[in-house]
């Protein structure tokens, strides 16, 4: 995970704080690209899938079931014990799939005290834009995954990714399910990120433990995205677990809150997919219960929200086709609302992106995608870094700024992008990747 230097700083003072273990130096599980898949982006973490945490409580399994890939899992089960307490945020895109509403519901649902819980995805179909199939198709699985594990059906939460607009072959997943859960096991989350991969180049995932109470309690979250991604809630698929006592009520609080400072912080291309889903899993069976607003509920959150901004960097990473990883902070603005506004127009403009792919110092291109973010702003009062680097300030070229200077700087990999607009306190951070022809060809051959 790269933030900035102020950032940076801020992290490894909360981290010492809660005596947390970031787990993503080995690489327990090293997991290889699909064979039919592109190369690992550029920008892929080094060292593989990183060694997560044991989380008390939680079994998964994953299998070829067929659906669209051919010689790589496409299936993820995740059985989970009683008393788990459930918690998520969805897309708000108005063509969202038939598991993305089911979920919804479930999320809402009042739950009997003891209830265990099931997660299942497959990769390849998203069951979205298939009509009333596509809630027949999610009725069949979760009821299927119920009957196999003894999970109350309204509790099998499910998601879809990959083509959008055809019929969810649910028959083969429910084919595969007696196989699945007879190869449950702790810890298999290198496996798990594999097999709900669509276009991503490489497997996600991020851990951390923290003491409270005494008590090591552990979080493990894995991520699939790549394309699609302008999330409106999440990002793609995200899987959290955690071993923490904590009821549901403040669990979902704390993930509306964390979601807004980290995945919701994020652009690859502008899109906001149909199957965005984000769900965390508290199994309860490590540390004492955390209260609402006590030192634990810090510490906690501060763990979770490190995780949750590591998986959604690592979606950035590997943006389809991407070959830079360009951090956009907005400073001075009239409000959070507004400097928000501003670094998402940056981010989310094919012409900045298409400069950065090209290594071009191209500070106009920002000057313009300030002015249409619909943001208030003054042009005699904009400033403009790349880095370290003054390009413009006050509104004209900085006397300090030469073009070699930021031709020589857009050549790293990973670039920082700073605009102050001079005019408030508001500020705000997203992050997003270049835009380049390897983009194109990967979607202009996604179908075929």
């Amino acid at each position: 995970m790269r933030l900035s230097r102020s950032e940076l700083r801020r992290q490894q003072r909360r981290l010492a704080r809660v005596r947390l273990g970031l787990r993503g130096a080995a690489a327990a599980e090293p997991v290889a690209p699909a064979a039919d898949g592109p190369k690992v982006s550029p920008l892929a973490p080094p060292g593989g899938f990183p060694d997560l945490p044991p989380v008390k409580g939680v079994r998964l399994a994953t299998i070829n079931s067929g659906i669209r890939y051919k010689g790589r899992d496409d299936v993820m089960l995740a059985v989970l014990p009683p008393d788990t307490a459930m918690a998520g945020v969805t897309t708000r895109s108005s063509t969202r799939a038939a598991p993305v509403l089911d979920c919804e519901d479930k999320l809402a649902m009042a739950v009997e005290p003891g209830a265990p819980a099931a997660i299942i995805v497959n990769a390849g179909n998203a069951n979205a834009f298939t009509g009333r199939n596509g809630q027949e198709a999610v009725d069949h699985v979760t009821s299927a995954v119920a009957a196999v594990t003894g999970v109350p059906k309204s509790r099998v939460f499910s998601s879809s990714t990959g083509v959008i607009g055809q019929p969810l072959p649910w028959e083969r997943i429910a084919a595969a399910l007696s196989s699945l859960t007879a190869s449950l096991e702790d810890s298999a989350f290198g496996h798990a990120a594999r097999a709900i991969m669509t276009t991503d180049t490489f497997p996600k995932g991020a851990g951390a433990s923290v003491e409270i109470g005494g008590e090591t309690v552990a979080i493990a979250g894995i991520a699939k995205g790549s394309g699609m991604i302008a999330p409106d809630m999440g990002t793609m698929l995200v899987y959290i677990f955690t071993d923490a006592r904590i009821g549901r009520d403040l669990l979902q609080r704390t993930v509306s809150e964390l979601t807004d400072r980290s995945f919701n912080c994020i652009t690859v291309d502008g899109d906001t997919s149909t199957s965005d889903t984000l769900l965390v899993a508290a199994t309860g069976q490590a540390g004492p219960d955390i209260a609402e607003g006590s030192e634990a509920a810090t510490a906690f959150a501060e763990a979770l929200g490190t995780v949750m901004t590591d998986l959604a960097l690592q979606v950035v990473r590997d943006g389809e086709g991407a070959t830079k990883l360009l951090e956009i902070r907005v400073t001075g603005a009239v409000s959070a609302e507004d400097a928000r506004k501003v670094a998402l127009a940056i981010a989310n403009s094919p012409l900045v992106k298409t400069a950065v792919a090209g290594e071009d110092p191209n500070w106009g291109r920002v000057v313009m995608a300030v002015g249409k973010s619909g943001a208030v702003a003054d042009r005699d009062l904009l400033s403009i870094w790349f880095g370290p680097h003054v390009v413009a300030e006050n509104g004209w070229v900085s006397p300090e700024y030469r073009e070699e200077i930021g031709a020589a700087y857009m050549k790293r990999a990973e670039l920082e992008l700073r605009v102050d607009l001079g005019i408030g306190h508001g500020h705000a951070t997203v992050w997003t990747c270049d835009l380049t022809h390897d983009y194109i060809r990967i979607n202009a051959d996604y179908r075929s």
